[in-house]
């Protein structure tokens, strides 16, 4: 686990860099996805969903994201649950997006805090629940996210 870390961490650093070698740090991360870390097989799939240094391939990038979702990457479940949501690359199923939210808010990803209390406000993937609607969404705004449904 170590060096995939290792790995994962050194593309973090070059992907900040002011002009960043993409090519060094995608090799890094498939390093660090081939040692099994989840967090890489999120940043691989997020570039193959947007055509990052790669080739768009929408398929490839949503395996990889749901991977990495099944490994409770709080970013992965939050872009999961959009997939989910507004079927893109995925069938649309509205239980399975709240439960992404869910999930991912849980984890402490701040934007499905809010994502969950519009589910609830709007009945999408549960049953409408203005009383739980307004918990999630005044928490939300503690967090500094939006809080309007």
């Amino acid at each position: 686990m170590e060096e995939q870390d290792e790995a994962y961490n050194n593309a973090f650093i070059e992907m900040n860099k002011e002009e960043p070698d993409l090519e060094k740090a995608f090799s890094l991360l498939e390093t660090s996805l081939a040692s099994g870390n989840p967090k890489a097989a999120y940043a691989i799939g997020t570039w193959y969903v947007f055509g990052r240094y790669v080739k768009r391939d929408l398929k490839n990038g949503i395996d990889l994201i749901r991977k990495a979702a099944k490994q409770n990457v709080p970013d992965a479940l939050f872009d999961m649950a959009v997939f989910y949501e507004t079927g893109r690359g995925v069938r649309k199923n509205l239980r399975l997006a709240m439960e992404h939210y869910l999930r991912a808010a849980l984890l402490g990803e701040k934007q499905s805090v809010y994502e969950v209390g519009r589910c609830y406000y709007y009945g999408i993937g549960v049953e409408i629940n203005k009383r739980l609607a307004r918990i999630w969404l005044e928490r939300a705004q503690e967090l500094g996210v939006a809080a309007d449904p």
